[in-house]
Order: C-alpha cells, then structure tokens, then sequence
C-alpha cells in the first residue's frame, strides 16, 4: 500500500501520524496519507507567505504554468479519472468529465493571469480635480487557503488555486480527509508545470482540527471554503477582518410550467437529480410541477429513472456509484423513511445496499420535511404539484437556501417573472438547477454562502483594488 506525505516547500513531507484512503466501493483501504498537526500547518503557511515575498512571478510566467498544468493534467487524465472514481465512489465516465472540466478552470485561471486590470478614474469630473489623473489597479492579497469538499475534489480544488496563482497569490491547500489523493496528484502536476517551491502547499488530516490551525492563522488573507453551511458560518466568525468566499449548498428547486417540454424536464431533473449519487451542491432535490402536467412528468421521470444502472463505478456503463459512506446513505435512508412515516410517497428506489442509495423520487411530501427543506445531497428527489406560477416561485422561494434554481417553460412572461422574483444567484432558464459551466458567475445567497466563483470572478474576489492618484 503506497504512502503520501504532506506538500510543504515543494518537499513532501512524511507525518508520523497516518489516515487510510478507502476505496469507496469495494470498502478496502488504498493508500495512507500523512496526517498535519499544527506544527506543519504553520510550517505551511511559513512556506506560503514567504514565497509570496520573495518570488514575484510575473504574470507571463502565471500564465505559463497554468497551462502546463493543464496539459499535464489532460496528459495524466486515465490515472486522475480512475483516481477520482475510487475515492469519491462516482461513475467512471463522470470522473473523466471532470478532468476534462479541470483542465478548462486552469486554461481559464491562465487567461485570467493575463488580464490583470484596474480602471481609469474620472476624478477630472469632481470640483477641483480638472488636472488631476487617477486609476487602479489590482493587487494579490497573499496567502489563500482554500478548503475543498469530497463531491468534485479535483475541479473546485482547480476553482481555488487557479484563479489564487493566477491572482499572484500563494496557496495552503486543504482537501477534504476522505478523498486526498487527487490533491496529492494535483500538487504533482504543478510543481512538474515549474510553480516555484512554496506556492503551493498540502495539508491532509480532519477538518475541524485543521480548520481550527488554519484559521488561527493570521498570516492567510483570504479563506476559500465549500462545504456545509455550519462550518463556513463558523469559518466567517473565526477569521475576523480577513475576507471569504463561501460556497455552502442548497436544496435547488426546479419549476416545470405546462407549456414546457415535459419529457425533456422530466429526463433531465433526474438526469441531474442523481448525477455523483446526488452529491452535487446544485443537485436537483425539489421539482415543482404544474397539476395539468404532474402525472406526465411523473411517469416520465420514473421511466428515465428505471433504466439508469447501479453498479461498481469503474464499470463504464454505471451510472449512480456508492455514496462517499455508508453513514451518510444510511442518513439519507433515514431521511426518506421519515418522509414516509409523516406521509409521503415513493415512486421509485428508497433501498439501500451498503453505501449504495437507490434513485429514488419521492411525492406527497411537506415543506418541513428533511427531504424538501434540508441538503439530502443523496440520489432523491420531491415532485410537487403547483396550481399558478406565483405559487411556483413562493415554493422555491421558501427555503433558508438561494444557490441556484432551473425553470422549464415556453413563455417569455414565465421565464422573465422567475428570473426577477426568485431568490437565488443564478437562474437557469429550461435547463435544471445543476446547469453549471466553469467560465460563469457561481455562487448563491442566503445560507448558500458568499462570494462568487469561476476563474474571471474568483480572481476579482482574490485580489485588493488599490487607487492611485496624481495631483
């Protein structure tokens, strides 16, 4: 069983304390990774902040180890896509879609390197400042430290220090306990691409302890973090004056008006409803459909659902894998029959097999129940019926969570109504929820967090604008 360590310096680093990186499907243990204590998160951050101060890339050179990296990635996609199939537990041919996404975040950071601007100032046109010349310009803050979640470890990793390098920052990078070697691959690929020592580094080990390291950190400028609403709320209130970006999840709805095409609704919530074993922090989990075409989607979504396969997630033809664990499949196993118990009802799937979770679509069910109202982030999903559209859009609406949100319809009066009245970040017209491209503005509102990602926005968040003015 082969051995990680840690990524300080440009030196891997072995711990004396260890974790074992299980094979999520097969339950066996597959690697072991060195675990940081609070001696090598600040040797980290050390590393960090000084290659900040002492090597200045100039943004050519930003942009030319980006692309390396991607190429090396694309270069290394069988050993990356296996990589993430085994540790995550998704289907092979989704882990091979998101190398290939990783590799456009990075060509995006590097063109973004490249493009490092300010703006003209017209203080001409102040009382008294006719001679006056003014302007800005953007500034690295320094030290990032991005935190990643298990569901997509290698492209939101790329959405964190991508746009971090190609801002001039330097990086301390932590992965999720569950699913570090793909950090540890990551972390190859760069220094192959020639990123100078200390501008990346990796610490592996539990969150809350490491998190608690890291924050109490005061040379890191700037957090990066996706994962749960409760630990990016804590992460806000520990790092005081320093600034965050927060991506926390949701419960995405969905609207599906009677003059949509109800087969390609019907097919793609649950196209994106199951996509990584439900996993995905905009996975479809709410669908509100118009009564006159509620039955229709619902025979439509079960007969799309019934033929997707269960299975190993390195076979090529599986298209739902295990869930990251089993507790968390038995939570969401819990959650649907609570539903049931309080009156709701199953179309199709609610068995579990170990850490496997059939798809499963629920109806009947209530706002207050866990499945409509809290982040299943599991393979299920709620149809409930609507009468008018206002309804609709009041349904979505009612939910502590803002992220995005995906309405079907035909009408120009619908689609403009939804996308001013409903309160998310992003609103997809006749496409899901889910729909997400690695050059678009994403992020959400409420206690779906702060902030914006995708590299062009990433980098206006990892950056100071400073004013500089002539007299």
């Amino acid at each position: 069983m082969r051995e990680y360590g840690l990524f300080i310096n440009g030196e891997w680093m072995v711990t004396e304390e260890k974790c074992a990186v299980m094979h999520k499907a097969t339950g066996e243990a597959v690697a072991m990774v060195s675990v940081a204590g609070k001696q090598e998160v600040t040797a980290a951050v050390s590393a960090a902040e000084t290659a900040f101060k002492t090597i200045k890339m100039e943004p050519y050179q930003r942009y030319e180890i980006l692309m390396k990296a991607s190429q090396l990635l694309i270069k290394n996609l069988q050993q990356m896509a296996e990589t993430l199939s085994m540790e995550v537990g998704k289907p092979i041919k989704e882990a091979f879609a998101e190398v290939r996404r990783a590799e456009q975040t990075l060509l995006l950071s590097a063109e973004e390197a490249k493009r490092m601007t300010g703006e003209m100032v017209p203080l001409q046109g102040a009382p008294g400042c006719g001679k006056r010349w003014a302007f800005t310009v953007r500034q690295p803050v320094g030290v990032v430290c991005a935190i990643t979640p298990f569901n997509f470890p290698l492209n939101l990793s790329c959405h964190k220090i991508g746009p971090a390098l190609a801002a001039g920052n330097s990086v301390v990078y932590k992965p999720a306990s569950t699913t570090p070697l793909s950090a540890v691959l990551l972390c190859e690929i760069f220094a192959e691409a020639g990123l100078p020592q200390g501008y990346l580094n990796l610490v592996t080990g539990s969150g809350a302890k490491l998190g608690r390291y890291l924050t109490e950190e005061q040379r890191i400028g700037f957090y990066s973090f996706t994962g749960s609403p409760a630990v990016g709320k804590s992460l806000l209130q520990n790092t005081g004056m320093r600034r965050v970006a927060l991506e926390l999840g949701s419960n995405s709805a969905n609207i599906v008006h009677h003059d949509a095409n109800i087969k390609a609704a019907a097919e793609a919530c649950a196209r994106y409803a199951f996509a990584n074993a439900g996993q995905v922090c905009i996975s479809c989990q709410r669908v509100y459909v118009h009564r006159q075409v509620y039955e229709e989607f619902c025979a439509k979504a079960v007969a799309y659902t019934q033929k997707l396969v269960v299975g190993n997630p390195l076979e090529p033809d599986t298209d739902i894998g295990p869930m990251i664990s089993e507790q968390e499949a038995e939570r969401a196993e819990e959650w649907v029959k609570e539903a049931v118990a309080q009156g709701a009802g199953i179309l199709t799937g609610g068995k579990r097999r170990n850490a496997w979770f059939e798809p499963t679509i629920m109806t009947h069910v209530q706002p207050q129940m866990k499945v409509v109202c809290q982040e299943i982030f599991a393979p299920v999903f709620s149809i409930v019926p609507y009468e008018d559209i206002q309804e609709a859009i009041q349904f979505v609406n009612d939910s502590v969570y803002g992220l995005q949100a995906g309405v079907f319809t035909n009408s120009m009066d619908i689609a403009k109504q939804c996308a001013l009245q409903l309160e998310v970040g992003g609103v997809m017209i006749n496409d899901g929820a889910t729909f997400r491209t690695d050059n678009m503005p994403y992020g959400g509102i409420k206690d779906s967090g702060l902030g914006k990602e995708g590299p062009q926005y990433a980098v206006r968040e990892m950056t100071e604008e400073k004013l500089i003015v002539f007299a």
